[in-house]
């Protein structure tokens, strides 16, 4: 039981909302390179990441894991992020600070969204059963290089209105 829920529904829990995260920030990822106002977008996808990188630290593992860090960086990097749109309001360099801690937020998130999906789909599993093969490091290197792509181009056009 974690928090009174027993480990499938706080798993399942766990993964809409991680999927809620990264759905939420392909939308602000795409509202950025628009330049468009971010809405109610900015508020699902802060609250969902950071749920995500929460509940995971509350799943029972009897060390420090890799996911337990990688949970962490996220957290820094939604408080970053946080407090650059809510307590700064994007002015100045707050802007391109919103933008990499979002990003670098929902990389991780998509990174172990990634890692789950080699480990739990049988097909994906034989491809990679490592995840150390040619399939699961080509799919984490594309989606890392697009991320950086995006992430340069959305600190250099996301240009909110005042």
């Amino acid at each position: 039981m974690i928090l009174g829920l027993s480990l499938d529904t706080f798993t399942f829990l766990h993964v809409v909302a991680s999927l809620i995260g990264i759905m939420t920030g392909f939308v602000l990822v795409a509202l950025m390179l628009h330049s468009a106002p971010l809405a109610g977008w900015n508020g699902f996808f802060l609250v969902s990441t950071a749920w995500t990188s929460i509940s995971g630290f509350l799943f029972p593992t009897p060390m420090l894991v890799a996911a337990h860090v990688l949970g962490a960086i996220s957290l820094v990097a939604l408080a970053a992020a946080s407090l650059a749109i809510y307590g700064r309001r994007l002015a100045g360099r707050w802007r391109s600070t919103y933008v990499v801690g979002a990003l670098v937020a929902l990389y991780l998130n998509t990174f172990v969204c990634i890692v789950q999906l080699f480990d739990k789909f049988a097909y994906l599993n034989r491809l990679a059963p490592t995840a150390t093969e040619l399939p699961y490091v080509l799919a984490q290197v594309v989606v890392l290089v697009v991320f950086i792509v995006a992430g340069v181009a959305a600190v250099r056009r996301y240009r909110p209105l005042p």
